[in-house]
């Protein structure tokens, strides 16, 4: 679950990245796309940092 959702974000970064490129040389379309893909790493993001705290709790907590 957690490495599903951390596989999801790098595949997010890895996927915009000539859109990126793309809108830093002035394509708007390019930058529309960049940015959506950044809030779908965001949420992701936001996924990812909830999953990893479920894990946390459901362990107990730190390991010794």
């Amino acid at each position: 679950m957690v490495t599903d959702t951390y596989e999801r974000l790098k595949k997010i970064l890895a996927d915009c990245e000539e859109d990126v490129r793309k809108a830093a040389g002035g394509n708007k379309a390019a930058g529309t796309r960049a940015r959506k893909a950044m809030q779908d790493l965001r949420a992701a993001a936001q996924e990812l940092r909830a999953q990893v705290l479920e894990v946390r709790n459901v362990d107990g907590g730190a390991k010794p």
